[in-house]
């Protein structure tokens, strides 16, 4: 519906990633009479998967778990390349009939929340005309995940500047570079570096992974030979979901096994890179972190291929810091010299809270770092409003269904007792602050400044546990005396089309 304020909708949905695609199936499949809109800044939606097109960009986790619940992904690799990643998305959003719902080129601004209307105010930015357009809903759904799309980061290295080749970030891969038959260096020791790397190998002179630390880097098969069998047997959801719960109960065993026994996990994967290396080749020196794991996310490659290329001499690693760039490559702090044709800065990522969305209270402006996270889902005293940030130490989408769920009850639950508003009560909490993401990342570190924080216990923990949050998420109450629910003005919203 439109008004003089501008359209209304019962949900605004920004974001069209994965996480927003996936809230709009929910609500198209379990809130069929709310009207809906998503807001997307870019001009093509997949969000994550559209913007990272380096050589061999692929997701760490499975996908059977990557997958949405309702939705299989009737792809043999267990370990998706992102390309397969995008035009998945594409494809649930096409069969779900939200592609008609989504708005590309509109960059949300800032929202505004007015009590006396029980409503948002969202301001986006057109990116073909530049003009402001004003929407309104009663319900806010933060589908941004947390990078900065805009650029990676990069530290200031002496001397690029005399640096004669191409310097790349690969948030910002420029799809002209050639690279074949060239002497390539990659800064970093994270997932895009041991991802680029073997990609690269294959038609580069060779590749050299510059790392100032290592990670640990676990060998995981590309194809699941159970998801396979069960294919041939069973229909295809049953088989999906016999997978999915597969691999949760094995991501779960690999976390809790990091946290209680971190020694007995640390000799488990350095077993693992052992095994793939040559003989002799110093894995305490390339492979073996200074952290336990799961301090930072462990580093995933399918059947091994970043070992392989190292095997093979396509490729090596050394573990060495940066003194400066020389007109040829690169001079370090152990004296060597090490000269490229191209060097990818694979330095880390940039956070971003909300996507840079200005919220704003009855005129008063949101101070994120003051909030706590409910259900790591909402903020404190932060009416009608949700966000989606996925799992750390496993699939994003796990987390973000969940979120997208417990939103569709809590609109059940407010159209059943007559409610209009709801938010989760801590303002006046005592409660021990901790970071909402709570790695020891680079990229984390320098920026959980910025995002709200969480408590010590439920609801205000984040636990990184997806067999409890679905018991939580699916069966736990309402009304549990933190979320507070209230009856305001209702304004009937019909939207044509």
């Amino acid at each position: 519906m439109r008004t003089k304020d501008g359209e209304q909708f019962d949900v605004l949905v920004v974001g069209a990633g994965l996480s927003g695609v996936g809230a709009a199936c929910h609500l198209q499949r379990r809130c069929p009479d709310r009207s809906y809109v998503i807001l997307e800044a870019s001009e093509r939606m997949g969000g994550t998967w559209d913007l990272f097109r380096y050589p061999g960009v692929r997701s760490d986790s499975d996908m059977h778990t990557l997958g949405y619940s309702f939705k299989p992904l009737e792809d043999a690799q267990a370990i998706a390349d992102g390309s397969s990643i995008l035009g998945y998305i594409t494809d649930t959003a096409e069969h779900a009939g939200v592609l008609g719902k989504v708005r590309t080129g509109h960059r949300v601004v800032s929202a505004e929340w007015s009590g006396a209307d029980g409503r948002w105010t969202v301001d986006a930015i057109r990116a073909d005309t530049g003009e402001v357009v004003h929407m309104r809903c009663a319900w806010l759904m933060m589908c941004t995940g947390y990078y900065r799309y805009d650029g990676g980061y990069t530290p200031e290295f002496a001397g690029a500047e005399r640096f004669s080749g191409p310097i790349v970030h690969p948030q910002q891969w420029p799809q002209d570079l050639d690279y074949a038959g060239k002497r390539v260096v990659v800064i970093g020791s994270g997932a895009t570096a041991v991802t680029l790397v073997p990609a690269m190998a294959r038609s580069a002179a060779h590749v050299t992974m510059l790392q100032r630390s290592p990670s640990y880097v676990v060998s995981v098969p590309s194809r699941d030979g159970l998801a396979e069998r069960l294919r041939r047997r069973l229909p295809a959801m049953a088989a999906y979901h016999a997978v999915r719960w597969k691999n949760v109960g094995l991501m779960t065993l690999s976390y809790q096994l990091s946290r209680r026994r971190p020694r007995l996990m640390k000799s488990l994967i350095r077993r693992g890179a052992q095994r793939q290396l040559p003989p002799g080749y110093e894995v305490d020196v390339h492979f073996k972190p200074d952290y336990d794991p799961w301090d930072q996310r462990l580093c995933i490659v399918p059947d091994g291929d970043l070992f392989s290329a190292l095997s093979a001499g396509v490729a090596s690693i050394l573990t060495d810091q940066i003194e400066t760039f020389t007109e040829r490559g690169l001079r370090l702090r152990s004296g060597r010299e090490l000269e490229a044709d191209v060097v990818v800065t694979a330095t880390g990522l940039r956070l971003l809270a909300l996507g840079g969305v200005r919220l704003v209270l009855d005129g008063e402006p949101v101070q994120l770092p003051e909030k706590l996270a409910y259900k790591g889902m909402m903020l404190s005293g932060v009416p009608n409003f949700s966000f989606t940030v996925g799992y750390t130490n496993a699939s994003w989408t796990l987390k973000a269904d969940l979120t997208a769920e417990y939103v569709c009850r809590l609109l059940h639950h407010m159209d059943r007792e007559g409610y209009t508003h709801c938010a989760p009560d801590g303002e006046h909490l005592e409660l021990t602050r901790e970071p909402l993401i709570n790695l020891a990342s680079g990229y984390v570190l320098r920026s959980m400044q910025d995002f709200p924080g969480q408590g010590p216990n439920r609801p205000w923990r984040v636990h990184q546990n997806y067999a409890l949050d679905l018991l939580d998420f699916r069966l736990g109450r309402l009304d549990d005396g933190v979320m507070r629910f209230s009856r305001g003005v209702r304004i009937a919203i019909t939207v044509s089309g």
